[in-house]
């Protein structure tokens, strides 16, 4: 049985998208779900839809900004406090950047590395020990496409996603044969409110339809994987066709296209940001 049924199961960044979709359709099969987010009122209406729908089942919601450290120490506490050991921790939560390197202000990036890469390490490195000991559990850190190739444009948000898949992949070393599972999904574009919150310099429309694929999806393949105990998973055809596609080329041949469009890029955010100066 895996760990999600009738298990204390933890999503951060549960109040929109994909963490919202993966909130759903856990509940038909966890004892109790804590919703990690900073948007009370959406976590409240997103329990109250869930606990009317599911008799069963408990249903905590945690406000929290997962960036600062004194508040993950108080959230964590409340949690084994309230609800006992946790069975599974789902990292959901995270932010991105599309932007030039020297472009971006050092408070976004210092904020992005704050929550993609630290509060995650932070969570699963407390939680995990647990699971160790009780010989059940899992983890699924939900990471990006990003995170097995670099792009131009991407440079820090690729670099966190990558430490998400050495940490992912090292720890499912590291924990077979423990009965704890860790599973990195690794999705391309998810229509989703991410996409309108990262900052886009560059294309200003969505990615194309025929790669992007829907939050619902995305949820379904991350817990089919972490069932299956999938060390990895990339959700939708087209966008794991063109990942390995892209992972499997020889470094210099990526860094030899990728480098012909920085010029383009350079030209179109410099053009975005005195755009945005001058109105």
């Amino acid at each position: 049985m895996s760990a999600i049924d009738q298990g204390v199961v933890i999503v951060t960044g549960a109040s929109a998208g994909i963490g919202e979709a993966l909130a759903r359709q856990l509940a038909s099969r966890a004892k109790t779900l804590i919703l990690v987010a900073r948007r009370r009122d959406r976590l409240e209406a997103l329990a109250s839809q869930l606990t009317a729908a599911h008799r069963n089942l408990e249903v905590a919601i945690c406000e929290c900004d997962l960036v600062d450290g004194a508040s993950r120490e108080r959230m964590i506490a409340d949690i084994e406090t309230r609800h006992g050991p946790v069975d599974v921790l789902i990292n959901n939560a995270g932010v991105g950047d599309m932007s030039l390197f020297e472009l971006t202000e050092w408070k976004k990036l210092d904020m992005m590395i704050a929550l993609n890469v630290t509060a995650l390490t932070h969570l699963t490195h407390h939680f995990v020990r647990g699971m160790i000991t009780r010989k059940r559990g899992g983890i699924v850190n939900i990471s990006s496409g990003f995170g097995l190739v670099a792009m131009p444009g991407f440079s820090a948000y690729c670099a966190s996603k990558h430490y998400v898949a050495a940490l992912t992949e090292g720890l499912a070393m590291e924990l077979r044969g423990t009965g704890v599972t860790v599973t990195q999904v690794c999705p391309g574009p998810v229509a989703t409110e991410f996409v309108h919150h990262i900052g886009d310099n560059f294309m200003e429309q969505d990615a194309p339809s025929i790669i992007q694929i829907s939050a619902e999806q995305c949820a379904r393949s991350s817990i089919a994987a972490f069932d299956r105990s999938s060390v990895l998973t990339i959700p939708g055809f087209v966008a794991a066709f063109l990942t390995y596609w892209g992972a499997a080329l020889p470094r210099w041949v990526r860094r030899l296209v990728f480098t012909l469009a920085v010029p383009i890029l350079r030209k179109k955010q410099l053009a975005m940001q005195a755009s945005k100066s001058s109105t």
